[in-house]
């Protein structure tokens, strides 16, 4: 198991957008988040991510040789009203806002790409891929000044690295076009490979088929696959494309109104009656299929 959803729960005020969702993530696997639109999808993804601090619940990555990690209890605790009249409680809370986060979580092991594409358009796609491998460069002042044998190692290990997933997306003679001159289809994979740069463990996709023709779509599933199965990255992935979901996934996980109603195979999944209803309405039983 990699990744294990524990009573996850996230409120905004008063709206309870995740409802003690629990679900695993199974190494090596390729798992699908679905559900209709506003059933939890995105705010279970931040969670994960940590562009979220769940309200409540856990979730725990294995960590390999480090042992489990509980990703909420790296992101710190939430501000509070107590804290701005103690000056150690409050400057421990900004501390973790300022530096962990996001940031700490992908240190763990877990990247994503976004809905959106989120890419440096102003930035060649070459530089896209070497601004996330910051852990890979030698950052000393004087090393990169007098340009040591170890600098130039640590950089031609990142433009290397930077290769590799271009040329795995099919993107390489783009390398040195701007992001944001790019046709879609390729600023899509482009930000999977700047994803993949960190080196997960555990990369999530946030509808990653989206605005692709069927060629595109067609395309990108056969890179999940590879993903998968030649690089042993682990994916979770949330898909409104029920054609790819279906053809690649695993496991699937089916979340409505913030709650889990389904789990299984593909093929289970189908034919779950909760899971036709959340989607379709009503249905008499044999009538529809996803």
């Amino acid at each position: 198991m990699l990744l294990s959803a524990q009573d996850l729960t996230m409120r905004f005020g008063g709206v309870l957008a995740l409802n003690q969702v629990s679900f695993e993530v199974e190494q090596g696997s390729i798992t699908a988040l679905i559900g209709p639109n506003g059933a939890g999808k995105t705010t279970a993804f931040n969670c994960i991510t940590g562009f979220y601090r769940a309200s409540s619940g856990r979730l725990i990555l294995d960590g390999g040789e480090e042992g489990a990690i509980d990703l909420l209890e790296i992101l710190g605790e939430r501000f509070k009203a107590e804290d701005f009249i103690h000056p150690a409680a409050f400057f421990k809370r900004l501390y973790y806002k300022m530096f962990g986060g996001a940031h700490r979580v992908a240190r763990s092991g877990v990247a994503r790409t976004f809905q959106n594409v989120r890419l440096f358009k102003e930035m060649t796609a070459m530089e896209n891929l070497l601004v996330a491998q910051r852990h890979r460069v030698n950052h000393n002042l004087l090393a990169g000044f007098f340009k040591t044998a170890a600098f130039l190692k640590s950089e031609e290990a990142a433009v290397a690295e930077a290769c590799k997933w271009l040329e795995f997306f099919e993107i390489l003679e783009d390398a040195n076009r701007l992001a944001g001159e790019l046709p879609y289809g390729n600023q899509r994979r482009l930000e999977i490979a700047r994803a993949l740069c960190t080196e997960p463990r555990l990369i999530c996709l946030d509808e990653p088929a989206a605005g692709l023709n069927p060629q595109e779509t067609a395309r990108l599933n056969a890179h999940i696959r590879k993903l998968r199965d030649q690089f042993q990255v682990t994916v979770l992935l949330i898909e409104h494309d029920m054609g790819l979901v279906m053809d690649i996934s695993d496991h699937v996980v089916v979340l409505d109104h913030g709650e889990v109603i389904a789990t299984g195979s593909p093929a289970e999944i189908q034919d779950n009656q909760k899971v036709l209803e959340a989607y379709l309405g009503v249905a008499e039983e044999g009538e529809m299929r996803l």
